[in-house]
């Protein structure tokens, strides 16, 4: 178990590499669904040699839980195809601010499948996020490739507010490494399905960045991020988590030339402000 500075160190650095995950977007000129399966399957052979290494039983329970990660993994693979679509046709910003929007979704859907209550505090989030979308599309268009990018953004947060609420399930019988794992080969193998790897032609540049893309960027990030959890609260890493837009959009600005307006940055502040405030326990709440 790493020491507490270690830890947030850990934890700092896979929310670095996650908001780095977006500048793939543009690095790589190639179809969101030919980057995502390449992110996936590196992924998928990260995990696997990470699981392999600490001996660890992956087997699943039953066959319900086996088409469960199936569908989750198709889930997870249409999250990251929308993700980097929203990115390829707007800007890293837009892309990773209206991903961000995804509490909103967690807040809006949760009463609906687990028949929580409803809260004041939830509505206010979920207004809050709405307004600093709104603020984030600087066009409103339907043909505009920005607008066009900022719906594709949505629906990622939307795919990922699903797989958080139905992932809560798994969490209690596997380990995270363990489900990381196997929503990985099945969106690589439910991507493989659409895109056969006979038709794909790589460079050895773009075998490179996928390489680091799947390796570094998801299963070490996804990894140090559940070794931080060991020492850390929930809270603490959740908080830290706020910062992925800002970890991409300063990387973008450096990398790409990418320099947000102000209203994006007055909208983005917003949406991850508020993200903040979801992710502080609200002791009103009944225990």
């Amino acid at each position: 178990m790493p020491p507490p500075r270690t830890a947030l160190l850990q934890v700092h650095a896979s929310v670095f590499l996650f908001g780095l995950s977006g500048l793939f977007g543009k690095f790589l000129a190639l179809p969101a669904t030919v980057i995502v399966l390449g992110r996936t399957g590196f992924a998928t052979l990260a995990l696997g040699l990470v699981l392999a290494l600490g001996q660890t039983t992956i087997r699943l329970r039953s066959a319900k839980d086996l088409l469960g990660m199936a569908l989750l993994g198709a889930l997870l693979a249409f999250h990251w195809v929308s993700f980097f679509n929203s990115i390829q046709l707007a800007t890293v910003a837009i892309g990773l601010l209206t991903f961000s929007s995804f509490p909103v979704f967690v807040t809006l859907l949760e009463p609906l499948l687990f028949k929580t209550p409803w809260r004041w505090r939830d509505g206010a989030i979920a207004l809050l996020v709405v307004i600093g979308v709104a603020l984030v599309i600087p066009d409103y268009r339907l043909g505009s490739a920005t607008t066009l990018g900022a719906i594709w953004g949505l629906l990622s947060g939307l795919s990922f507010a699903l797989l958080q609420l139905i992932n809560k399930g798994y969490r209690q019988r596997y380990g995270a490494v363990a489900i990381a794992f196997y929503q990985n080969l099945f969106a690589w193998l439910s991507l493989l399905a659409v895109g056969p790897l006979s038709s794909l032609a790589l460079s050895t540049g773009d075998i490179g960045l996928l390489l680091i893309l799947g390796v570094l960027c998801t299963a070490v990030a996804h990894t140090l991020f559940i070794e931080s959890l060991a020492v850390l609260r929930t809270q603490t890493a959740s908080v830290i988590s706020a910062l992925e837009p800002v970890y991409g959009i300063v990387l973008a600005a450096l990398l790409l030339g990418e320099v947000p307006n102000l209203r994006t940055l007055l909208g983005g502040g917003l949406v991850i402000g508020t993200t903040v405030w979801a992710s502080w326990p609200d002791k009103t709440a009944p225990q």
